[in-house]
């Protein structure tokens, strides 16, 4: 029988288990992958611990994981785009990719490039639709300079990297351990701490637009900075973006589209952007995959393999 992982209550690392699950079935217009890999993100152990109870209520059993990469397995009647065999790249709005064999529509896939790893490709929906709608939001143009903090985390790393391909000076906010891979990506890096805002003064003057990864007060630190509330974007300090009216909120949901994932693949392909992977765990080791992460001290992603 297939593996997926599954939880009955919001908790811990803890309540994650990998079980044997039924075989999806394939109804008309979807189609069945057979995962290689498949991304975890903060929000999914956020969903867990009963965070968005109110906004996003689990229903248990409950799956997990949006991110994956796999192998065609089936398709369902209609489907047209697609063949047993084939490599793709998709998302999925179910809770569900944390799995062997996970089923969604149609149009929530695309091509793996060749030249693309499973691994890369199967963390990339969450972290990259999120950095291409945060960039998008704070209307970067060539010149401007951009601060962005959690420069090295799964969605800063991917939106330093959109930044400087947008012609942006980059400053990025991370500890010293993620310096050099900021600098050999086009990043200027800049220690967090104490004293930060007369760090970056120091190296840029003006900032003209901030990108938030992390919270933790880095709202209220670009309005120190002088930069406009509008061309503030925080993908999780929600409350910040309250309090400083304009700041904005655009995250995965803004980008969630296969034409989006299509997009970055092709500039992962053009080795124009880089999906750093911090470690990679098979299926059955989920909640060591999922203590690790919630350190938040990973560069870039890491994957489930299963």
């Amino acid at each position: 029988m297939p593996k997926a992982v599954k939880f009955d209550r919001y908790g811990g690392i803890e309540v994650l288990q990998v079980r044997d699950v039924d075989r999806p079935p394939t109804p008309p217009g979807r189609v069945l992958v057979r995962v290689k890999a498949a991304g975890i993100n903060p929000g999914e152990a956020a969903v867990r611990m009963g965070a968005f109870e109110k906004l996003w209520p689990a229903t248990f059993p409950s799956g997990q994981g949006s991110d994956f990469a796999g192998v065609v397995d089936a398709v369902g009647d209609g489907v047209t785009a697609w063949r047993r065999g084939d490599d793709v790249v998709g998302f999925t709005n179910d809770r569900a990719s944390q799995a062997e064999l996970v089923v969604v529509p149609e149009n929530q896939l695309t091509a793996r490039p060749p030249n693309v790893p499973w691994e890369q490709a199967g963390a990339l929906f969450v972290a990259g639709s999120t950095a291409y709608a945060a960039a998008h939001a704070v209307s970067l143009r060539a010149g401007d300079t951009v601060v962005v903090s959690g420069a090295a985390g799964g969605v800063g790393s991917l939106a330093v990297q959109l930044a400087t391909i947008a012609g942006a000076k980059v400053i990025g906010l991370a500890s010293a351990d993620n310096h050099a891979w900021l600098r050999d990506h086009g990043v200027t890096p800049v220690a967090y701490g104490e004293g930060v805002a007369g760090r970056i003064r120091a190296l840029a003057g003006k900032v003209d637009a901030f990108v938030d990864t992390f919270g933790h007060g880095y709202v209220d630190l670009a309005i120190e900075l002088g930069v406009a509330p509008e061309r503030i974007n925080t993908i999780i300090d929600f409350a910040a973006a309250q309090k400083h009216p304009g700041v904005k909120t655009a995250g995965s949901q803004d980008a969630a589209s296969a034409k989006v994932l299509a997009e970055l693949l092709g500039l992962m392909a053009a080795g124009r952007l880089v999906m750093p992977i911090e470690k990679v765990y098979p299926l059955a080791s989920v909640q060591d995959a999922y203590r690790e992460l919630e350190l938040r001290h990973s560069r870039g992603k890491i994957v489930l393999i299963p």
